[in-house]
C-alpha cells in the first residue's frame, strides 16, 4: 500500500491545493473522519469546519470550509467546498461574510418552516452553530458579524 495519496481541493471560485498527503481529516455530517490511503470508496457530504491535510512531510494544514462533498477513494480524496479557504487566509472580514451567508440560509429556512417542516430549520439552525464554532476555533469572534440574527 501506497504511504501517500492524491488531494484536491475545489471551490467555486478557484483550487485551494493539490497535493499528496498521508492523512486528510474531515468534518463531516455524521462525524469527523480521517481518509487514508486504501481507504474504502465513499462519498462525504461535509458541514462547516477544518480540514486538515496531512502532507508527505508531515506537516498540518488547515482549511476553513463551509460544506461540500468529498469523494474518497483509496488513492485520492477529492473535496469540492461550497466555499474554502486556507485557515492561514481566514480574517474576520471573510468569517464575517461566511456568518451572513448561513444568517440567511436560517432566515429562508425559517421563511419556509410552513410547507417545508421543522427539519430544514433544525438543519439551519445546526449550520449556523457549526459556523461559529469554526470561527470560535480558528480564533476569530462569531459576534462581530453585523447581520442581525
Amino acid at each position: 500500500m501506497a504511504d501517500t495519496m492524491q488531494f484536491d481541493l475545489v471551490s467555486p471560485e478557484r483550487s485551494l491545493v493539490s497535493v499528496p498527503v498521508r492523512e486528510v481529516r474531515l468534518p463531516g455530517t455524521d462525524g469527523d473522519l480521517t481518509a487514508m490511503p486504501g481507504h474504502a470508496p465513499t462519498i462525504v457530504t461535509l458541514r462547516p469546519g477544518l480540514v486538515t491535510v496531512i502532507g508527505a512531510d508531515g506537516a498540518a494544514t488547515e482549511f476553513a470550509v463551509t460544506g461540500g462533498f468529498a469523494e474518497i477513494s483509496g488513492t485520492s480524496v477529492s473535496l469540492l467546498a461550497e466555499r474554502g479557504h486556507a485557515r492561514s487566509e481566514m480574517t474576520q472580514d471573510i468569517f464575517n461574510e461566511m456568518m451572513a451567508e448561513a444568517h440567511r440560509g436560517r432566515r429562508a429556512a425559517e421563511s419556509r418552516r410552513d410547507t417545508a417542516g421543522e427539519d430544514v430549520v433544525t438543519a439551519a439552525v445546526k449550520l449556523l452553530a457549526d459556523m461559529e464554532a469554526m470561527g470560535t476555533h480558528i480564533g476569530l469572534d462569531p459576534n462581530q458579524s453585523t447581520v442581525p440574527s
